[in-house]
């Protein structure tokens, strides 16, 4: 059985003391494909030799974060158009909008969004959406940029049912975490009525651990937690979950 974390990020120094002994308790699982997301350009160093430790498990994104969107997010983008001319990656993320931190950069947030998005599909990559207390304005970013080349993963879907819809509607697979576990989460209401095609699993590792770990640093195996809440949800075994999810992801990113 092969497990895809799809959104996972294992060079946070949250594992400095125990990173390698972590990602062998999840490849130990049998989740062997982990997928990183870029913040901005402190972090792209670690990532790649990340890459270079984990080559056979590891598949990076590069992109700006919506949170590190600051002053200087052009020289930013910029550094994100460099390492897409200097190799491969497996997709554009993650990007979006947040404005849970900080609504007042919205402006300069919508366009390092739509910036990204045009990167993607210049480079023919699937996008990884963050999106938090900003639904409506990426939905009106995504209806703008619609197109058969734009497509990917909304990151960490916790909207309701009608949303979901939408997000689907612009050629996006939902990634469903440790979220679907909590009590308050509500996406456990409805997912069932998603169909799995339309699935892949993450963690958003170190964040976001599913019960019971929730409130503790999260880790890449315990994407087995939400393996096993999906398993219940859509009555079906974890190794169908696993197969189905992980096809899908392989959809998405190509690999």
């Amino acid at each position: 059985m092969i497990i895809t974390d799809t959104h996972t990020h294992l060079y946070s120094d949250a594992f400095d003391d125990d990173r390698s002994e972590m990602i062998q308790r999840a490849i130990d699982l049998g989740i062997t494909r982990f997928f990183i997301p870029a913040i901005d350009s402190s972090y792209t160093k670690s990532m790649l030799q990340l890459e270079k430790d984990f080559s056979e498990n590891v598949f990076l994104m590069m992109g700006l974060h919506p949170t590190s969107v600051k002053e200087n997010y052009k020289s930013e983008l910029l550094h994100v158009e460099q390492q897409l001319l200097n190799r491969k990656f497996y997709a554009i993320g993650e990007i979006g909008i947040d404005l849970y931190w900080d609504k007042s950069t919205l402006d300069i947030q919508i366009d390092a969004f739509r910036y990204q998005i045009q990167l993607a599909k210049q480079y023919k990559l699937p996008i990884v959406i963050h999106c938090r207390e900003a639904f409506d304005e990426i939905f009106e970013v995504l209806e703008q940029e619609k197109s058969d080349d734009l497509f990917g993963i909304f990151h960490c879907f916790t909207g309701n049912l009608e949303q979901a819809h939408k997000a689907l509607s612009y050629n996006m697979k939902l990634g469903i975490g440790g979220v679907v576990t909590f009590k308050n989460g509500k996406i456990d209401q409805f997912i069932n009525q998603i169909d799995l095609k339309h699935i892949v699993l993450e963690t958003d590792a170190p964040y976001l651990a599913p019960k019971p770990f929730r409130g503790k640093r999260n880790e890449s195996s315990y994407v087995y937690k939400v393996l096993e809440k999906l398993s219940e949800l859509y009555g079906m075994s974890g190794a169908e979950i696993a197969r189905i999810t992980t096809e899908n992801s392989k959809a998405i990113f190509g690999v």
